[in-house]
């Protein structure tokens, strides 16, 4: 028996009529075809087949819709016009030119895509499936130009309602105005508040579960303990995973071979208090209660937009300082850090100063030959939003010690503003500032030529790597070539790449939404021996061994990697 699916002939006419057009643009055919061509060039992180065709069908068709623009200007300015497609054997033409344009850039594909994964370490592929690109990128472009159907028929209709009762030409302009405010009314107050209201309460009932393999800490100087100021259950996922975890002091005993302390961690859930000041006294006292402030460092962490605490990132300081270190975090969402960014944009910055200014005030009221080394530390969302908390005018008297900011986004102004000011003939990459006594920048090779010279009181780095989209995206790239594009490119750049207009700025859109997915040491993966060699800079660690180091980067890259919850 078959079963058959009868759709009413009105509604099948309706889909039809989205998607199709009679006479296709010639423009916008062959502009289509050289964009999919140059999507499949390199960029800065390896794509996957699935990625390759959505990037592919957005490119089409965003090159057919400029070409469209093209045919509009060349009829608005009454040029002569005649269309290949109306010749005999038209359509065949234009067909063989836009496979002329794909073919030699498919042929090269797996080759360019292979040119970043051997950077990066990663096996080689034999071919980027081409027949699945097809399906994904006819998929993805079919849906764009469906919107856009049903965008142009909305204009038409709310045209033809308005000419009824005004001149056309003011009718075609209110209907235009009318459809875009009824897809925003549709997009903001239906679909994307709808959206974040179902992925908050997906977030807060993923943070508040606690897990079973987890439970409050015995020892009484640990946050959530029984003696704790702070409640188990109100530290969220994050928090007690970082409580939970770390070195030991015998770990840290065994790799060093020496006696060491026990390294104290704070950490703030959002339950713990209702505003941001309240959670951060909250931090403060219970820093005092477990004697933070009598440890050699402390360091101020700013989480990520879900409040994770990269453990690569704050396990190295915890050893160079032989246990003898507190830290303290503050959780500011529960959100992944992009949706963080829309949903609460105020959160994180406002987090990390109350965090900050709290700390800080108490800590310059100490002797200064009692308190402890004060660091600020932070990566991607957390490094933005740490760079934010401390005001230079305020610091200026008494500077804290130092920051380490990890994979700084785009949207950083005081990270581009240094990248901006950098010393001419530097990388934007890797950049050198001035004289290297406040501001230095990390990478893989761990510098750039100023790890010779001497710091001043304070010792800022930021540790990046130049295949990293969420440090190197540019809404620019749509038509300026970035300076990191310039001269020589990154150790974890493809030689191969090249920037194109339009095309560059789509690749880079799609790295981004892509970046959780590079192998450690790479894009927006921090390596634990790269915060090594960081935080020796950042903390000035002095008198050790070279053997003693690559002990311990070899006892920590044997750690289980955590996975990324940026």
């Amino acid at each position: 028996m078959t079963l058959k699916l009868r759709l009413p002939r009105k509604l099948v006419d309706t889909i039809a009529s989205l998607v199709s057009r009679t006479t296709p643009s010639l423009s916008g055919l062959i502009a289509g075809s050289l964009f999919v061509a140059l999507s499949l060039t390199p960029s800065l992180l390896p794509r996957t087949w699935v990625a390759q065709g959505v990037l592919s069908g957005v490119s089409f068709a965003v090159g057919y819709f400029l070409g469209l623009f093209a045919d509009w200007l060349w009829r608005a300015l009454h040029l002569p016009r005649r269309s290949v497609m109306d010749l005999p054997n038209g359509r065949a033409v234009v067909a063989v030119v836009c496979l002329l344009l794909i073919l030699p850039f498919a042929w090269r594909a797996a080759a360019w895509q292979n040119s970043t994964r051997v950077l990066m370490d990663l096996e080689p592929v034999r071919t980027i499936h081409p027949a699945g690109v097809l399906v994904v990128a006819s998929i993805t472009m079919l849906v764009i130009v469906a919107f856009v159907r049903l965008a142009k028929m909305t204009i038409r209709a709310l045209s033809r309602s308005a000419a009824r009762v005004m001149p056309e030409r003011t009718a075609t302009i209110l209907g235009m105005l009318g459809a875009f405010l009824l897809f925003w009314v549709v997009a903001t107050g239906i679909v994307i508040r709808f959206g974040m209201q179902v992925v908050d309460s997906s977030y807060r009932t993923y943070d508040a579960f606690v897990e079973p393999d987890l439970s409050p800490p015995s020892d009484p100087l640990k946050s959530g303990s029984a003696a704790s100021l702070l409640n188990w259950q109100e530290l969220g996922r994050q928090g007690r995973r970082y409580i939970s975890s770390g070195p030991s002091a015998a770990e840290i005993g065994a790799v060093l071979g020496q006696p060491a302390r026990e390294p104290l961690r704070v950490y703030v859930g959002m339950r713990s208090a209702a505003t941001p000041e309240q959670r951060a006294m909250l931090a403060l006292r219970e820093l005092e209660r477990t004697g933070g402030f009598d440890r050699a460092a402390l360091v101020v962490i700013t989480p990520t937009g879900t409040g994770w605490v990269d453990e690569a990132g704050i396990d190295p300081i915890e050893f160079l300082e032989g246990g003898d270190i507190a830290s303290v975090a503050m959780q500011y969402s529960y959100l992944s850090s992009p949706l963080s960014l829309i949903a609460e944009p105020d959160n994180g910055n406002e987090s990390a100063r109350a965090l900050f200014n709290a700390i800080y005030r108490h800590w310059t009221s100490l002797p200064e030959d009692k308190r402890p080394r004060l660091y600020l530390y932070g990566l991607s969302l957390g490094a933005l939003n740490s760079s934010r908390a401390a005001d230079p005018f305020e610091l200026a008297g008494e500077p804290i010690q130092g920051a380490l900011w990890a994979g700084p986004p785009f949207a950083s102004r005081i990270w581009r503003s240094i990248t901006d000011g950098r010393n001419p003939g530097s990388p934007e990459w890797l950049p050198q500032f001035r004289d290297g006594r406040a501001v230095r920048f990390m990478n893989q090779q761990s510098g750039h030529g100023q790890r010779s010279k001497a710091w001043g009181r304070i010792r800022i780095v930021y540790l990046q790597y130049a295949s990293d989209p969420v440090t190197f995206f540019e809404f620019s790239s749509i038509y300026r070539r970035p300076d990191w594009t310039r001269g020589r490119l990154g150790p974890d750049v493809s030689p191969e790449l090249r920037w194109f207009p339009i095309v560059s700025f789509l690749q880079l859109a799609g790295d981004m939404a892509t970046f959780t997915n590079t192998p450690t040491g790479f894009g927006h993966s921090f390596a634990v021996d790269h915060y090594i060699d960081a935080w020796m800079e950042v903390a000035d660690v002095q008198g050790w061994p070279p053997e003693r180091v690559e002990r311990l980067k070899r006892h920590l890259q044997k750690l289980p990697a955590e996975p990324s919850e940026i």
